[in-house]
C-alpha cells in the first residue's frame, strides 16, 4: 500500500476476532482512513467544557455626577419613603427616582473613596443635589465634616 493516506497496522492473529467482535457489523475490508472506520475506531471526542468567566464585581449600567449631601440624626428611627425604619448608620441613601432596593456605588471625587449603598428613601430636595447618603455611608467616603461632596453615582446590576 503506497497510497498517500494508507494506514498500516499490525494485528496479532488472536486479536482479529476480538477486534471484529468489538466492531460488529463493520466490514474489516473497509479502508481504515474512511469516515465509517474512523467513526468505529476512534473514541468520541470530548471537548473541554468552557471555563466560566469570573463574575464581575458589579457592573455599572448608568452613572451621573453631581453634589451629594448626607442626613441622619434628625431622621434616625423614623420611617423612610420605602417604609423601612431609617438607620443613620446603615449604608443607605435617598434618590429622587431610582427604585427602592437599587444598589449604587457612590464615589467621592475629591478623595477617590467609594461606598455601595442601597436606595431606601426619596430625596434630596434641595440645592441641585443628586443623592443624600446616610451618615454611615457619608463617613465611608470621608464627607461627614464637609457635609457635601462632588460624587459619581453608578447604578449597579
Amino acid at each position: 500500500m503506497d497510497t498517500p493516506n494508507a494506514v498500516s497496522i499490525q494485528v496479532q492473529p488472536h486479536t482479529v476476532q476480538e477486534l471484529q467482535a468489538s466492531i460488529s457489523g463493520f466490514d474489516i475490508s473497509t479502508p481504515l482512513d474512511s469516515p465509517e472506520a474512523m467513526a468505529v475506531l476512534l473514541p468520541p471526542l470530548e471537548l473541554p467544557q468552557p471555563i466560566p468567566e469570573p463574575e464581575p464585581e458589579r457592573q455599572s449600567t448608568s452613572e451621573q455626577s453631581g453634589m451629594a449631601s448626607w442626613y441622619g440624626p434628625g431622621f434616625h428611627g423614623n420611617r423612610s419613603a420605602s417604609g423601612e425604619i431609617f438607620n443613620q448608620n446603615a449604608l443607605t441613601a435617598a434618590h429622587r427616582t431610582l427604585p427602592f432596593g437599587t444598589q449604587v456605588r457612590v464615589t467621592n471625587l475629591n478623595t477617590g473613596q467609594s461606598v455601595i449603598v442601597r436606595i431606601n428613601d426619596r430625596g434630596p430636595f434641595s440645592g441641585g443635589r443628586i443623592i443624600d447618603l446616610s451618615r454611615g455611608a457619608a463617613s465611608e467616603i470621608g464627607m461627614v465634616s464637609s457635609g457635601v461632596a462632588q460624587v459619581r453615582v453608578e447604578v449597579l446590576e
